[in-house]
């Protein structure tokens, strides 16, 4: 008697621990790590469903123990419908933790390019001409920079009566954006601007100090960077460009810069004239010294970081050379510069 009690209790041991190997196993991982599997949970599955689901899939080795599981756990009541990216290699825990929290594969929207040197209104039409937006509808947007203030803080101090175009010119960030699949114009704004912001905190960490020492606001270091966006092309030539610019500044000479007159037309001119040089604006830098009223254009990164911190230099002069080079002659004196000129005329 006492020796068959003992069989069936070996006997049922054997079953229990069968079962709880059984269970243990179902519950591993389904298998190695590869680059994932999107699984899409519709409204309205419940928990055995989508554990069916799972296993059709190959992320769970057993659905019945994978429900059984998430019972025990008290699971499942609050898996968020989406497309999940999801890996035959992740426990149970983290199968559950990603439904949980609605870590859903993010549906993509356009994707789009914004190049260095662009103003306001040629980014419109870039935007319009591949149907991110209506180019009306971005320039209104545009032109209420109050609306993005908690996107970057330093929209309240542009100057408000001060001739600008467009106010946040030069603030919006040249880039490649990809944008949600439901957007408005406002997001593609605020994605620039936020962008902005980035590019920003990415600078030295003195770089307000630095920008105050110079006696410059946000506003004035993106025109100086614009600035020096149009006339440079290399990017080791941008603080000396810089230097120049300051130069001129500190003297109280006219910068001179043909980009500002450019500035001052819808479509740019492939020759300016004299009569050009004689628009009255506060953006003709021919006719007005210091700093126009904000900035020409976008600018990079590199040109943000040369406006604040420039090479030093005796130079007051720079022409392009006309070897294809995009490279520039630099002189003290207006002589040496009639000589550069000359040189790169002769020199092509």
């Amino acid at each position: 008697m006492g020796k068959g009690i003992a069989i069936v209790l070996c006997a049922s041991l054997g079953i229990v621990t069968g079962l709880g190997l059984f269970v243990a196993k179902s519950l591993q991982p389904a298998g190695s790590a590869s680059p994932g599997v999107q699984v899409t949970i519709d409204r309205g599955m419940d928990s055995t469903q989508i554990a069916k689901l799972l296993q059709q899939q190959g992320i769970i080795r057993n659905a019945q123990i994978f429900g059984l599981y998430l019972k025990y756990k008290k699971q499942g009541g609050k898996f968020q419908a989406g497309t999940y990216l999801l890996q035959p290699d992740m426990t149970p825990e983290q199968v559950i933790a990603k439904l949980n929290a609605g870590d859903i594969v993010k549906e993509q929207g356009p994707r789009f390019t914004i190049p260095e040197g662009l103003t306001i209104e040629q980014i419109a039409s870039k935007l319009a001409a591949s149907g991110i937006v209506d180019e009306a509808v971005f320039l209104h947007a545009v032109d209420s920079p109050s609306d993005y203030e908690s996107i970057l803080p330093a929209i309240a101090q542009i100057p408000q009566d001060s001739g600008l175009r467009h106010p946040l010119e030069g603030y919006l960030y040249p880039d490649t954006y990809e944008l949600k699949k439901e957007y408005t114009t406002g997001d593609v704004i605020a994605t620039m601007l936020e962008e902005t912001g980035k590019k920003l905190n990415e600078l030295p960490s003195d770089w307000q100090n630095r920008m105050n020492q110079m006696g410059l606001t946000l506003h004035q270091l993106l025109t100086v960077a614009s600035l020096i966006e149009r006339e440079a092309v290399l990017d080791e030539e941008r603080p000396l460009i810089a230097s120049v610019i300051y130069n001129r500044l500190k003297i109280g000479q006219p910068l001179q810069i043909d980009a500002t007159i450019q500035y001052l037309f819808d479509t740019p001119k492939e020759r300016l004239f004299e009569k050009d040089l004689q628009i009255e604006s506060p953006f003709n830098t021919y006719l007005h010294t210091g700093l126009p009223p904000g900035p020409i254009s976008d600018s990079s990164f590199a040109s943000i970081k040369a406006a604040l911190y420039p090479e030093t230099s005796d130079y007051f002069y720079y022409v392009t050379k006309k070897d294809g080079s995009h490279s520039h002659l630099f002189a003290k004196t207006f002589a040496e510069h009639q000589k550069n000129i000359e040189k790169s005329l002769n020199n092509p």
